[in-house]
């Protein structure tokens, strides 16, 4: 799930300063209670001191016995955030991981930001998370070597939860140190370990709550009950845009079990609702079998005449017409007119439904002088910011405790189903868990962008690119923000302009796209496109050129004299080369009638992915028979961890490419659940072989890059095999 750095600049994940990771904050009941600075502000850790003695930081938190818990700020949703990020710090601070608890942490500032999306958690928290365990180890060494054996701390050491005194081989454990250790001071600049010390870190760890999980012990969005608890169901308008014109509660209000029927205004704040009308009662299907009792109709709006099928004909309209300038490098029009060949084509994609297994769902209760929530949310601190605009309440007075996320790709970064409930809460005076039906998600919701672009590029006689046209036309993640939005801005096709490849004379343009209905970060948002057109016309330009795919790839790379860009070429053409080897590339032509391989490599999120895809092909029967998936993420904390997200990014990715998309007519969405919105089941699950790349470098993105890759690597293969070229996502039309 991406982000937009200026269209809200609310929203956006801030860097936390390592200088100022890490400061006292002052004392309290039971040992020094140490906040973390973050810009402009102090934290301490309240009633956290109540429970353990030594308390270094906001995230750990070691008690007279031993026991630690380390706190984890950025949100768990399936991604194991809550076991890679924690592991770091027990790895710097030498703990026992079997006497390490973890704890999802609500939203405060004192955990740094919370917002969780842009594959940015790790990259974003992993320094500061590691100086935080270093600096408590360097605490407890200190207290033993100062307080208590009176040596230099230089002569002990720390291990497994102990801190050892090198000198005769005594030992004193956490727990005993704990009570001491709060009385040193807390160390500016830690010393981080070197990569050869590593205990946890590029290690496969189980997830530390995986046994909750596979008992149904942990809380997820849906499982948050309390006294006096009521539950809503809501219906909204259709079409974006429309409001309530008429409305017959009677029915609804005459079952047994019906609290109340509420109307939601829309709120007209980024991630506020855009109106509906809700049902409480003592159950959620009471709830539900109301709402169906409801007579509601809706004037509709300016937005009822949209058509996916005929508005993507109108972008690919758009794109294949000159349109506006984005960038502009060399001499394209000399290019062109001096091509040996030249070669076109045009891509396009639908929208796409989040729908992850845990639908829309959280707890609020407003109270006069208190408003708390329960919600699984990629954004607790979007939640106190939409809450308190709302009740005309401070931010920061919003409490709210984050769930386990049964799933998110970016759907619950926005919070209208919080805001929903909150507006339920204040009028029926009680606790109200809302709940969105899986058809009221994928009709209501936000969704990813339909696209459309088209390329043209010119080869000279020795097969090598030397002119590059791209267009591009989107209805962008800025019209959330902006009702002026009519298509992409500059920054939104950046990535097109950033390129890894030579392409020295080279013009972008963007064509209009105005929304019609919300657009919303998606899994690996404008990448997912971007990684279409780029992967696949270069293996049709490599067609053109009469070479095979991998040596025209490495050509098109090897053509780049950027410095700046030195880098990223030597890890694409790396990832490449692996996926390629490990997937049998050299022996591609021995296989079966019918089967190929096809490649692709993307880079986005700072990270790097590679694919090689197997197909086997009968008629229009597509088999993925098996996926080389190449990660190149820079450290990786937690190699079992990474190793589902790429698993998780292949199904996530041959969902899109071969059956999911959903369709507006007159205004409003076609789709209503997994029936005709498929998405990939498990007995469709190819071999997937994940491949890590060992580095040195600091991580980057690692959730959302393993999608992009996936869909050309597909429809290379499918080319490769049959003959047929795929254009459209998911895969429709054929060319030959």
């Amino acid at each position: 799930m991406g982000f937009i750095d200026k269209a809200t600049e609310n929203m956006t994940i801030e860097n936390v300063s390592r200088r100022n990771f890490i400061k006292t904050a002052g004392f309290a009941t039971g040992g020094l209670v140490i906040g973390v600075t973050l810009p402009m502000q102090s934290l301490a850790l309240g009633d956290v001191a109540k429970e353990f003695d030594f308390n270094p930081n906001a995230f750990i938190h070691i008690a007279e016995n031993g026991d630690t818990l380390i706190y984890c700020g950025r949100c768990e949703m399936g991604q194991g955030i809550s076991t890679a990020l924690p592991a770091a710090v027990a790895d710097e601070l030498e703990a026992d991981w079997s006497r390490v608890s973890v704890k999802q942490g609500d939203a405060d500032e004192k955990y740094g930001p919370q917002a969780t999306g842009g594959s940015a958690s790790i990259r974003r928290m992993y320094i500061p998370m590691r100086e935080a365990g270093a600096a408590a180890k360097e605490m407890l060494i200190a207290a033993a070597a100062t307080k208590v054996w009176k040596i230099s701390p230089d002569q002990c050491s720390a291990k497994n939860h102990f801190v050892i005194n090198n000198n005769n081989g005594e030992k004193l454990s956490y727990g005993q140190l704990a009570s001491l250790a709060a009385t040193i001071s807390v160390p500016e600049k830690p010393k981080l370990k070197e990569k050869s010390e590593y205990k946890y870190i590029g290690k496969a760890l189980p997830r530390h709550d995986q046994d909750e999980v596979v008992v149904g012990k942990r809380i997820y969005g849906v499982d948050t009950k309390m006294p006096g608890l009521k539950y809503a169901a809501i219906t909204h308008c259709p079409v974006l845009g429309g409001k309530l014109k008429s409305l017959d509660k009677s029915a609804a209000l005459a079952m047994k079990g019906v609290v109340d029927v509420v109307v939601i205004p829309r709120f007209e704040v980024p991630f506020g609702s855009i109106g509906g009308v809700a049902v409480v009662a003592d159950n959620t299907w009471t709830a539900q079998q109301a709402l169906k009792k409801l007579i509601i109709k809706w004037d509709l709006g300016d937005n009822q005449s949209y058509d996916t099928k005929a508005y993507k004909a109108q972008l690919v309209k758009n794109v294949e017409s000159p349109a506006q300038l984005a960038t502009e490098r060399g001499d394209l029009k000399t290019a062109f007119s001096n091509a040996d060949q030249k070669h076109s084509a045009t891509y396009t994609g639908g929208h796409l439904s989040h729908s992850p297994m845990e639908p829309n769902a959280s707890v609020v209760y407003v109270e006069d002088d208190k408003c708390e929530v329960w919600a699984a949310t990629q954004a607790p601190k979007a939640i106190q910011k939409v809450l308190g605009e709302y009740l005309k309440r401070e931010p920061t007075d919003i409490i709210v405790h984050v769930t386990m996320a049964g799933g998110a790709f970016g759907r619950k970064f926005k919070c209208d189903y919080v805001h929903e409930a909150a507006v339920i809460s204040q009028q029926v005076k009680a606790p109200v868990q809302l709940t969105w039906s899986r058809e009221e998600d994928m009709r209501t919701g936000y969704y990813h962008s339909i696209s459309a672009q088209h390329i043209e590029a010119s080869l000279d006689e020795k097969g090598k690119v030397t002119g590059w046209l791209h267009r591009i036309a989107f209805p962008p993640i800025g019209s959330l923000f902006s009702a002026d939005s009519t298509g992409p801005v500059k920054n939104d096709v950046s990535a097109v302009d950033d390129y890894p490849f030579g392409l020295p004379n080279f013009r972008s343009e963007i064509g209009e796209a105005k929304a019609h209905t919300r657009i919303g970060w998606y899994r690996a948002v404008y990448a997912i496109f971007y990684g279409f057109s780029f992967s696949s016309f270069a293996d049709e330009l490599a067609y053109k050129a009469g070479k095979d795919p991998l040596t025209f790839l490495n050509q098109l790379y090897d053509a780049n004299d950027n410095p700046e860009q030195k880098e990223q070429v030597k890890r694409s053409k790396n990832a490449i080369a692996l996926a390629a080897e490990k997937a049998g590339w050299q022996n591609r032509n021995k296989l079966p009638e019918g089967q190929a391989i096809g490649l692709a490599v993307h880079y986005s999120f700072q990270s790097y992915v590679a694919m090689a895809v197997r197909v086997e092909v009968k008629g229009d029967d597509i088999k993925v028979l098996q996926v080389d998936s190449v990660i190149d993420c820079g450290q990786v904390l937690n190699t079992d961890g990474a190793t589902a997200q790429m698993e998780g990014a292949v199904a996530m990715g041959m969902s899109l490419a071969l059956s999911t998309e959903i369709t507006f007519r007159n205004g409003a969405v076609v789709n209503s659940n997994f029936h005709d919105y498929p998405v990939m089941r498990t007995s469709e699950m190819p071999q997937v072989n994940v491949h890590i790349v060992d580095s040195d470098f600091e991580p980057t993105g690692l959730g959302e890059p393993g999608v992009a890759p996936f869909a050309p690597a597909l429809a290379n293969a499918v080319c490769a095999a049959s003959g047929k070229r795929y254009r459209d996502l998911p895969f429709k039309s054929m060319t030959a």
